[in-house]
């Protein structure tokens, strides 16, 4: 039963990490939004069409687990809606392989924040695929900054997706004990609604204006789609593989997103990447192949049961 349990909560971040590939792409298409209202746009999409799925499968009543675990949800939306706000801001300021390569140390953060504070330490061969996956992100980012040459705006974009990787991380610990409380969907509406609300209260703050080519039906468009697949679907997914999944495994899941959005821009912008990003993309995928097998998957706790219970 667990091992279905694993392999459906595999399955879950498998989807969610090719789709968070597109989330550049849409944002590239909407260069001219304030990164702020960008994301309550998406955030928006991505909590009504998860509220209307509860309403019509009338399982709103899931909403009511909501009242006991309001800290979790506040918590959990802050911190999503803010690594939302410096992804998009560092798509905006950088490269998009260079954003989506950076955020892409979460999973690094993830481990470390697991095994600090939470007591959940990779095993060898999990902290083996982390390692390759961490030199192929390298190998891929050293590809696309011989590429292009770096303004004080792009190291802006740089250290922006650094700090939104850190805020995923802390998002993906913490989260994890929300979502063996709650439906996912259920879970994700208010958390996408706190989100939002932070991100506006963001906008505000920086006396950012919504902009009026939002009513634009091609604008309006892709402010749809991206809020429907690397949000509502995408993100959900990576929410729910917390049930079964470490947080720094789930974390994992993101190092799908260069490789599909290194693909993207390669059809849609026609953005080749250097020959060497192949070796980086492969390392990628062993990586996470390890940490997410079945032996990359064990814990203190799981490996010495009782010297955790001892100490």
């Amino acid at each position: 039963m667990q091992f279905g349990a694993r392999r459906l909560a595999l399955a879950e971040g498998v989807v969610a990490g090719v789709l968070f590939g597109t989330a550049s792409v849409f944002i590239r298409f909407l260069e001219g939004f304030d990164a702020s209202w960008l994301v309550l746009g998406r955030l928006a999409v991505a909590s009504l069409f998860l509220l209307s799925i509860l309403l019509v499968s009338r399982r709103q009543s899931a909403l009511r687990a909501v009242r006991g675990n309001v800290r979790k949800v506040v918590v959990l939306g802050a911190l999503l809606g803010t690594h939302f706000v410096l992804f998009t801001s560092a798509v905006k300021d950088t490269t998009i392989l260079n954003a989506t390569v950076l955020v892409d140390t979460a999973p690094m953060f993830a481990a470390i924040i697991s095994t600090l504070v939470f007591k959940m330490k990779p095993s060898r061969t999990a902290a083996t695929g982390l390692a390759t996956s961490f030199v192929g992100i390298v190998i891929v980012g050293v590809a696309e900054a011989t590429k292009t040459s770096h303004n004080a705006q792009g190291l802006l974009g740089d250290a922006e997706a650094v700090l939104s990787a850190l805020v995923l991380a802390f998002y993906a610990n913490y989260g994890k004990e929300l979502r063996s409380r709650m439906n996912p969907i259920a879970a994700m509406v208010p958390v996408y609604a706190v989100a939002g609300a932070a991100s506006a209260a963001y906008g505000v703050l920086t006396a950012r204006m919504l902009p009026s080519s939002i009513v634009q039906p091609q604008i309006a468009l892709y402010i749809l789609g991206l809020g429907l697949l690397p949000t509502a679907v995408a993100h959900t997914l990576y929410f729910s593989s917390l049930s079964t999944l470490r947080p720094f495994e789930t974390a994992t899941f993101t190092l799908f997103e260069p490789v599909v959005a290194a693909m993207l821009g390669f059809v849609l912008f026609s953005e080749v990447p250097l020959p060497i990003f192949v070796l980086g993309a492969f390392l990628i995928l062993v990586g996470v192949v390890l940490v997410l097998g079945k032996k990359g998957s064990r814990s203190v706790t799981d490996c010495a049961p009782q010297q955790a219970a001892v100490s």
